[in-house]
């Protein structure tokens, strides 16, 4: 039996041009939160966006279950969230953390 996603399918509209696979936590997708925190790392392979996508309260045990997250299109994630549409473009080596004081995404270190 697969996740029940917070937006049924019917519910997603293209919002931006295809860009490949990302990662997103199951508290966006399953549990309908914000994103957070997002980087981009270099693309494992040619589907790859480079994108993760995480609310920022994913603790380090959460994060090694392979259960609680899964692999999207990027368009899927901004149907989410489309705050995040805007750094979409932006290079591998790149990190936006959501200032929890304004809302606004602000650029981190990535690590």
């Amino acid at each position: 039996m697969g996740k029940k996603l917070k937006l049924p399918a019917e519910k997603i509209r293209r919002l931006v041009p295809e860009m490949g696979a990302c990662s997103a936590s199951d508290m966006i997708t399953v549990e309908g939160k914000d994103v957070g925190w997002m980087c981009r790392v270099e693309p494992e392979n040619a589907e790859d966006s480079g994108w993760r996508f995480l609310t920022g309260q994913e603790s380090h045990d959460y994060l090694d279950n392979p259960d609680n997250h899964g692999i999207y299109d990027v368009n899927t994630i901004c149907n989410y969230d489309r705050s995040i549409i805007p750094f979409l473009h932006a290079p591998p080596g790149t990190a936006y953390e959501r200032d929890p004081g304004t809302g606004v995404f602000v650029k981190v270190p990535f690590q």
